[in-house]
């Protein structure tokens, strides 16, 4: 079992910067995904970018550049660093986990376990 905590979240003026973090706890080994999706309102859920335990990553065309996926492995922790943010960027940000790989597009490929999410608001 795998446990997700996010944190981060906020309020954000377009172009400002925020960084996610996500506590990882549970056993995760080298089959692991580890990733951040979004969902806004009205909006379907998308994959914003996923890491290999081995340090192979992905991002989506619409982050590349300005989001950094990274992880701290002696905290336990995945982080998003976003910059530039747009208003598009605003939703609600999720951590999420699993074995199934990391596809071409930047996320996880249907992960197991899921965080309970953290807000990103972006305000002109």
């Amino acid at each position: 079992q795998v446990q997700l905590v996010e944190s981060g979240g906020g309020s954000v003026q377009v172009g400002g910067s925020l960084k996610l973090s996500c506590v990882v706890s549970g056993h995760t080994d080298s089959r692991y995904c580890l990733g951040w999706f979004r969902q806004a309102p009205g909006k379907e859920r998308e994959g914003v970018a996923g890491l290999l335990i081995d340090g192979r990553m992905k991002y989506a065309d619409f982050v590349m550049g300005r989001f950094t996926i990274s992880r701290d492995n002696a905290k336990n922790t995945l982080y998003l660093e976003m910059n530039s943010l747009k208003p598009e960027d605003a939703a609600m940000y999720y951590c999420a986990a699993g074995i199934r790989g990391l596809n071409a597009d930047g996320y996880c490929v249907s992960p197991d376990y899921w965080g309970q999410g953290t807000q990103v608001i972006v305000s002109s």
